[in-house]
């Protein structure tokens, strides 16, 4: 996929200051830029510490900025937003609610009758293949089967913006490499803006247009992956794939 141009999210000067229980100062943003385009998949790697996830949090609208601001298609972000969609790395899903109400869930907030809402949380069990799981409660299912009905109940409420703080951060990594194919073949058939938080560097080559690294609260450097799309699994095997993993990994060492 390949961006228009259009810048989607857009960071200005964006610093975060927590203030600790010992009433000292916790610098975690500082005075961020950044610029993700429309349609474009960007991953953000760093230390752990190094302010990733924050930043999310403030692209999401969870938690506001000390100062500066996001904007996302030119409004400024003041709190969550249907247009943002959030997958966590814990699953964020009901285990009393059967795999097709748990993707349901948003729309039944919204709303959305109850004939309607079923049919669409089916089409996006459909998108994700599980929809002969449709029936089952979440403790029947995989770890890998988990997080695609929190994927599907994230795109079945339409967001323009996926923000996807390491998802796949917990599964092993056969499993890992299965769901990065399918949240590529997902996304292409239902395009989004992707903001994709992981400290994996295979990963983050293998399912990017753009890799951005962060260090001490800021945007160090930027990485455009050369591979064309639609990927799969031999890419990871091509030199060029090794190269520019030991080059991510030499600016994280």
């Amino acid at each position: 996929m390949t961006s228009n141009g259009k810048a989607k999210i857009v960071a200005e000067n964006l610093t975060k200051v927590y203030e600790t229980a010992q009433s000292t100062s916790l610098l975690v943003l500082s005075d961020m830029n950044a610029e993700i385009y429309d349609n474009e998949f960007v991953s953000i790697i760093g230390p752990s510490g190094c302010g990733k996830t924050t930043f999310l949090n403030i692209v999401a609208g969870l938690i506001l900025p000390t100062r500066g601001r996001v904007l996302v298609d030119g409004k400024e972000v003041s709190g969550p937003g249907r247009e943002r969609g959030v997958v966590f790395q814990q699953d964020a899903i009901l285990l009393w609610r059967k795999v097709l109400d748990n993707v349901a869930y948003g729309l039944e907030i919204r709303g959305v009758g109850r004939k309607e809402r079923a049919a669409v949380a089916l089409d996006y069990l459909k998108l994700v293949g599980l929809e002969k799981f449709a029936d089952f409660f979440p403790k029947e299912l995989s770890g890998g089967m988990k997080k695609k009905v929190q994927i599907a109940a994230v795109l079945a409420n339409t967001p323009e913006v996926m923000l996807m703080d390491e998802p796949f951060g917990s599964l092993d990594y056969l499993t890992k490499v299965e769901l990065q194919g399918e949240l590529l073949r997902i996304w292409t058939q239902d395009p989004k803006t992707v903001l994709f938080i992981t400290h994996d560097v295979e990963e983050a080559i293998f399912l990017s247009d753009r890799v951005l690294m962060m260090s001490k609260g800021k945007l160090e450097r930027g990485f455009k992956v050369p591979f064309e799309r639609p990927r799969n699994n031999e890419i990871r095997a091509r030199p060029e794939f090794h190269e520019l993993k030991a080059e991510l990994w030499r600016y994280l060492a």
